[in-house]
């Protein structure tokens, strides 16, 4: 499986595509703003299809082109159903944007649930719920990879916001000592913006939430 970091959109949201020449699949965690056109020049030079799309959150920044992913590549979407709202009326996230944001509507053809695992690309995959920085949020584990995608519940030295709508930091603190911290501390950690971390060093370092 090859990993691929792609910044996008108007706040350098990061999109995940993961890659396997094994399997010609791929899959693209969250799909911010401008991400299919970095996202297809790599499918067609690995010869991969994207049959799967997850979504980390229903925030609009990781969600914008989500539909459009869907639409153009035929892949799957996966989310949480509590962010449903959001993801399937998105306009209710309207007056925290400026009127130059365009919004699409996406629909969500398997909701996610907490500990639920599965396989893809050849890899273990396990769902883990972390609300507080949005009640959808969610974290896809893949234990042998060592690697986690959490969206913006935990970044480098710091945590998501909890001042938003559905946001609350006792929450969001719960999730990443219960959810986050439990995982192998070699665990990598690939944020929803800015560079990875793991584990381990968000438990010695992050000023926020020490373990």
């Amino acid at each position: 499986m090859k990993l691929h970091v792609l910044p996008s959109g108007p706040l350098q949201t990061i999109g995940y595509l993961l890659t396997s020449s094994e399997h010609r699949e791929a899959v693209l965690i969250d799909a911010p703003e401008g991400i299919l056109r970095k996202v297809e020049p790599i499918l067609s030079a690995e010869k991969c299809r994207l049959s799967e799309l997850w979504i980390t959150h229903g925030h609009w920044d990781h969600t914008q082109h989500a539909a459009l992913v869907a639409r153009t590549t035929g892949a799957k979407i996966r989310a949480h159903v509590d962010d449903q709202r959001m993801i399937e009326t998105p306009e209710i996230m309207r007056r925290y944007l400026g009127d130059d944001i365009q919004l699409e509507p996406a629909h969500v053809d398997a909701w996610v649930t907490h500990g639920e695992r599965f396989q893809i690309l050849g890899f273990d995959v396990e769902v883990r719920h972390v609300p507080g920085h949005c009640p959808g949020s969610v974290l896809y584990y893949f234990p042998q990879a060592q690697a986690a995608f959490v969206g913006d519940v935990l970044f480098n030295h710091s945590v998501g916001r909890t001042d938003l709508p559905g946001g609350k930091f006792e929450v969001l603190e719960h999730s990443i000592r219960s959810q986050v911290y439990t995982l192998p501390e070699s665990t990598a950690v690939y944020p929803g913006h800015g560079p990875s971390t793991t584990v381990l060093d968000e438990k010695l370092e992050n000023p926020y939430v020490r373990a």
